[in-house]
Protein backbone atom coordinates (compact mmCIF):
# COMPACT_ATOMS: atom_id res chain seq x y z
CA UNK A 1 0.00 0.00 0.00
CA UNK A 2 1.00 3.31 -1.03
CA UNK A 3 1.49 6.02 1.63
CA UNK A 4 1.09 9.54 0.71
CA UNK A 5 1.77 12.52 3.62
CA UNK A 6 2.37 16.20 2.41
CA UNK A 7 5.18 17.62 5.35
CA UNK A 8 5.87 20.38 2.51
CA UNK A 9 3.02 22.35 3.20
CA UNK A 10 3.56 22.31 7.02
CA UNK A 11 4.31 25.35 9.08
CA UNK A 12 7.77 25.70 9.53
CA UNK A 13 8.93 24.41 12.89
CA UNK A 14 11.95 24.35 15.24
CA UNK A 15 12.97 20.99 13.08
CA UNK A 16 13.86 23.01 9.97
CA UNK A 17 12.85 21.58 6.75
CA UNK A 18 11.32 18.01 6.37
CA UNK A 19 13.44 15.27 6.41
CA UNK A 20 13.03 13.89 2.63
CA UNK A 21 14.40 14.80 -0.27
CA UNK A 22 12.06 17.66 -2.16
CA UNK A 23 12.74 19.12 -5.29
CA UNK A 24 10.88 22.38 -6.52
CA UNK A 25 10.05 23.29 -10.10
CA UNK A 26 8.07 26.80 -10.54
CA UNK A 27 6.31 27.43 -13.36
CA UNK A 28 4.90 30.24 -15.72
CA UNK A 29 1.31 30.34 -13.08
CA UNK A 30 0.94 32.92 -10.23
CA UNK A 31 1.09 32.11 -6.69
CA UNK A 32 1.01 33.82 -3.38
CA UNK A 33 4.17 34.38 -1.32
CA UNK A 34 2.99 32.31 1.92
CA UNK A 35 2.80 29.21 -0.65
CA UNK A 36 6.30 30.08 -2.09
CA UNK A 37 7.79 30.63 1.66
CA UNK A 38 6.70 26.92 2.43
CA UNK A 39 7.53 24.50 -0.51
CA UNK A 40 10.80 26.47 -0.74
CA UNK A 41 11.66 25.78 2.30
CA UNK A 42 11.32 22.00 2.18
CA UNK A 43 12.52 21.62 -0.83
CA UNK A 44 16.48 20.63 -0.90
CA UNK A 45 17.17 22.09 -4.37
CA UNK A 46 15.16 24.61 -6.76
CA UNK A 47 14.37 25.41 -10.45
CA UNK A 48 12.46 27.68 -12.40
CA UNK A 49 10.81 26.74 -15.36
CA UNK A 50 11.29 29.53 -18.26
CA UNK A 51 8.84 31.90 -17.51
CA UNK A 52 8.71 30.94 -13.50
CA UNK A 53 11.77 32.86 -12.94
CA UNK A 54 9.82 36.24 -14.07
CA UNK A 55 6.70 35.19 -11.40
CA UNK A 56 9.09 34.29 -8.60
CA UNK A 57 11.42 37.73 -9.65
CA UNK A 58 8.01 39.76 -9.67
CA UNK A 59 6.45 38.38 -6.70
CA UNK A 60 9.70 39.10 -5.08
CA UNK A 61 9.99 42.54 -5.94
CA UNK A 62 6.00 43.27 -4.85
CA UNK A 63 7.14 41.89 -1.09
CA UNK A 64 8.06 44.21 1.88
CA UNK A 65 11.52 43.52 3.07
CA UNK A 66 14.79 44.08 2.47
CA UNK A 67 14.96 42.64 -1.07
CA UNK A 68 14.03 39.21 -0.37
CA UNK A 69 14.61 38.61 -3.85
CA UNK A 70 17.86 37.24 -2.42
CA UNK A 71 17.18 35.07 0.05
CA UNK A 72 15.10 33.04 -2.94
CA UNK A 73 17.67 32.07 -5.64
CA UNK A 74 16.97 28.91 -7.94
CA UNK A 75 19.63 26.92 -8.49
CA UNK A 76 18.41 26.75 -12.17
CA UNK A 77 16.49 28.29 -14.77
CA UNK A 78 15.98 26.08 -17.86
CA UNK A 79 13.81 26.22 -20.78
CA UNK A 80 13.45 27.62 -24.16
CA UNK A 81 14.31 30.70 -22.81
CA UNK A 82 11.64 32.47 -24.92
CA UNK A 83 9.37 33.73 -22.36
CA UNK A 84 12.04 35.11 -19.60
CA UNK A 85 12.28 38.80 -19.47
CA UNK A 86 15.86 40.03 -20.02
CA UNK A 87 15.73 42.26 -16.83
CA UNK A 88 15.10 38.68 -14.82
CA UNK A 89 17.35 36.78 -16.34
CA UNK A 90 20.30 39.86 -15.97
CA UNK A 91 19.32 39.19 -12.14
CA UNK A 92 19.96 35.95 -11.70
CA UNK A 93 23.12 35.72 -13.70
CA UNK A 94 24.40 38.50 -11.78
CA UNK A 95 23.33 36.46 -8.56
CA UNK A 96 25.20 33.20 -10.00
CA UNK A 97 22.41 31.50 -10.79
CA UNK A 98 22.53 29.13 -13.51
CA UNK A 99 20.90 29.85 -16.85
CA UNK A 100 20.26 26.94 -19.46
CA UNK A 101 19.00 27.56 -23.00
CA UNK A 102 17.01 24.25 -24.23
CA UNK A 103 15.78 24.80 -28.16
CA UNK A 104 14.55 20.95 -27.97
CA UNK A 105 11.37 21.72 -29.32
CA UNK A 106 9.43 18.45 -28.57
CA UNK A 107 10.16 18.87 -24.68
CA UNK A 108 8.36 21.06 -22.65
CA UNK A 109 10.00 23.59 -20.58
CA UNK A 110 8.68 21.16 -17.18
CA UNK A 111 9.73 18.40 -19.17
CA UNK A 112 13.21 19.81 -19.18
CA UNK A 113 13.59 20.59 -15.63
CA UNK A 114 12.67 17.42 -14.90
CA UNK A 115 15.69 16.05 -17.15
CA UNK A 116 17.46 18.33 -14.88
CA UNK A 117 16.28 16.45 -11.97
CA UNK A 118 17.46 13.33 -13.37
CA UNK A 119 21.18 13.91 -14.33
CA UNK A 120 21.48 15.74 -10.50
CA UNK A 121 20.06 12.08 -9.27
CA UNK A 122 22.60 10.13 -11.81
CA UNK A 123 25.43 12.66 -10.98
CA UNK A 124 24.73 12.45 -7.04
CA UNK A 125 24.80 8.58 -7.21
CA UNK A 126 21.75 8.43 -4.95
CA UNK A 127 19.42 5.51 -4.43
CA UNK A 128 16.36 7.31 -4.05
CA UNK A 129 14.98 9.83 -6.03
CA UNK A 130 13.67 13.22 -5.26
CA UNK A 131 10.22 13.74 -4.37
CA UNK A 132 8.98 16.71 -7.10
CA UNK A 133 6.86 19.45 -6.48
CA UNK A 134 5.01 21.53 -9.24
CA UNK A 135 4.48 25.03 -8.16
CA UNK A 136 1.76 25.35 -10.79
CA UNK A 137 0.45 23.29 -13.53
CA UNK A 138 -3.47 23.39 -12.50
CA UNK A 139 -4.59 26.66 -12.95
CA UNK A 140 -4.42 29.14 -15.99
CA UNK A 141 -4.61 27.74 -19.32
CA UNK A 142 -6.26 24.58 -19.88
CA UNK A 143 -3.78 23.08 -22.45
CA UNK A 144 -1.12 23.55 -19.85
CA UNK A 145 -3.48 22.21 -17.23
CA UNK A 146 -3.64 19.02 -19.43
CA UNK A 147 -0.58 19.10 -20.45
CA UNK A 148 0.67 18.54 -16.20
CA UNK A 149 -2.04 16.09 -16.27
CA UNK A 150 -0.99 13.69 -18.81
CA UNK A 151 2.69 14.20 -18.17
CA UNK A 152 2.42 13.18 -14.57
CA UNK A 153 -0.03 10.53 -15.36
CA UNK A 154 3.51 9.54 -17.68
CA UNK A 155 5.65 9.83 -15.19
CA UNK A 156 4.34 7.74 -12.73
CA UNK A 157 5.89 4.87 -14.27
CA UNK A 158 9.69 6.50 -13.76
CA UNK A 159 9.52 8.60 -10.37
CA UNK A 160 7.56 7.62 -6.65
CA UNK A 161 6.09 10.82 -6.03
CA UNK A 162 5.30 14.36 -7.91
CA UNK A 163 3.15 16.95 -6.87
CA UNK A 164 1.25 19.97 -8.22
CA UNK A 165 0.20 22.79 -6.37
CA UNK A 166 -1.47 25.87 -6.77
CA UNK A 167 -2.79 28.01 -3.84
CA UNK A 168 -6.40 26.69 -4.49
CA UNK A 169 -5.39 22.58 -4.86
CA UNK A 170 -2.54 20.09 -4.29
CA UNK A 171 -2.61 16.96 -6.62
CA UNK A 172 -1.10 14.08 -8.03
CA UNK A 173 -1.52 10.87 -9.52
CA UNK A 174 -2.30 7.31 -7.90
CA UNK A 175 -0.92 4.31 -9.57
CA UNK A 176 -3.17 1.89 -9.69
CA UNK A 177 -3.66 -0.57 -6.24
CA UNK A 178 -3.99 0.71 -2.67
CA UNK A 179 -3.15 4.31 -1.63
CA UNK A 180 -3.62 5.73 2.18
CA UNK A 181 -3.04 9.30 2.22
CA UNK A 182 -2.78 10.99 5.51
CA UNK A 183 -5.02 14.36 5.56
CA UNK A 184 -3.77 17.50 7.80
CA UNK A 185 -7.06 19.17 7.94
CA UNK A 186 -5.39 21.99 8.99
CA UNK A 187 -3.99 22.53 5.64
CA UNK A 188 -6.28 20.59 3.24
CA UNK A 189 -9.81 22.22 2.62
CA UNK A 190 -13.23 20.21 2.58
CA UNK A 191 -13.28 19.77 -1.22
CA UNK A 192 -11.64 16.97 -2.93
CA UNK A 193 -11.61 15.21 -5.75
CA UNK A 194 -11.04 11.26 -7.58
CA UNK A 195 -10.64 11.85 -11.80
CA UNK A 196 -10.07 9.10 -13.76
CA UNK A 197 -8.10 10.91 -16.38
CA UNK A 198 -6.00 9.46 -18.92
CA UNK A 199 -7.54 5.89 -18.57
CA UNK A 200 -11.06 4.90 -20.34
CA UNK A 201 -12.77 3.74 -16.76
CA UNK A 202 -11.60 2.68 -13.18
CA UNK A 203 -13.10 0.40 -10.63
CA UNK A 204 -12.72 2.70 -7.42
CA UNK A 205 -13.47 2.00 -3.50
CA UNK A 206 -12.49 4.63 -1.12
CA UNK A 207 -12.69 5.15 2.84
CA UNK A 208 -12.78 8.04 4.82
CA UNK A 209 -14.74 10.22 2.60
CA UNK A 210 -18.27 11.80 2.97
CA UNK A 211 -19.48 9.87 -0.35
CA UNK A 212 -17.48 6.59 -0.52
CA UNK A 213 -17.30 3.66 -3.22
CA UNK A 214 -17.14 0.19 -2.98
CA UNK A 215 -16.05 -1.24 -5.98
CA UNK A 216 -17.72 1.47 -8.35
CA UNK A 217 -16.44 2.01 -12.26
CA UNK A 218 -15.92 5.55 -13.19
CA UNK A 219 -14.87 7.51 -16.37
CA UNK A 220 -15.46 10.51 -18.34
CA UNK A 221 -18.43 9.30 -20.12
CA UNK A 222 -20.26 7.67 -16.00
CA UNK A 223 -19.70 8.69 -12.89
CA UNK A 224 -16.62 11.28 -11.75
CA UNK A 225 -16.18 12.05 -8.35
CA UNK A 226 -16.28 15.37 -8.37
CA UNK A 227 -16.49 17.84 -5.57
CA UNK A 228 -16.05 15.31 -2.47
CA UNK A 229 -15.99 15.90 1.25
CA UNK A 230 -12.92 14.79 3.64
CA UNK A 231 -14.46 14.39 6.88
CA UNK A 232 -12.57 16.43 10.15
CA UNK A 233 -12.49 12.92 11.95
CA UNK A 234 -10.74 11.11 9.70
CA UNK A 235 -7.21 11.48 9.75
CA UNK A 236 -6.52 9.33 6.61
CA UNK A 237 -8.53 8.49 3.20
CA UNK A 238 -8.02 4.94 1.74
CA UNK A 239 -8.17 4.67 -2.23
CA UNK A 240 -8.33 1.29 -4.12
CA UNK A 241 -8.59 1.56 -7.30
CA UNK A 242 -7.55 -0.45 -10.77
CA UNK A 243 -6.46 2.10 -12.98
CA UNK A 244 -4.23 5.56 -12.47
CA UNK A 245 -6.37 8.28 -11.27
CA UNK A 246 -5.97 11.77 -10.56
CA UNK A 247 -6.18 12.64 -6.44
CA UNK A 248 -7.05 16.36 -5.93
CA UNK A 249 -7.83 18.36 -2.42
CA UNK A 250 -8.52 21.74 -1.81
CA UNK A 251 -6.22 23.87 -0.22
CA UNK A 252 -6.40 26.25 2.71
CA UNK A 253 -5.22 29.63 2.99
CA UNK A 254 -2.35 29.83 3.90
CA UNK A 255 -1.14 33.37 4.74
Amino acid sequence: MSQWTLPFLDPPSRAGAPKGKYALIILNQPFSFPLLSRVWNACRWRCCADGGSNRLYDLLSSTEGQDPKRFYLPDLIKGDLDSIRSDVRKYYESQNVTVIEDGDQYSTDLMKCIHSIEQKEQAEGAQEQYDIVLLGGLSGRLDQTIHTLHYLHKLRTTRKRVYAITDENVGWVLDEGEHLIHINHAVLGQTCGLLPVGVDSTILSTKGLRWNFTEQESSFGGLVSTSNHLVPEEPTVWVKTSRPIWWVAELRNLA
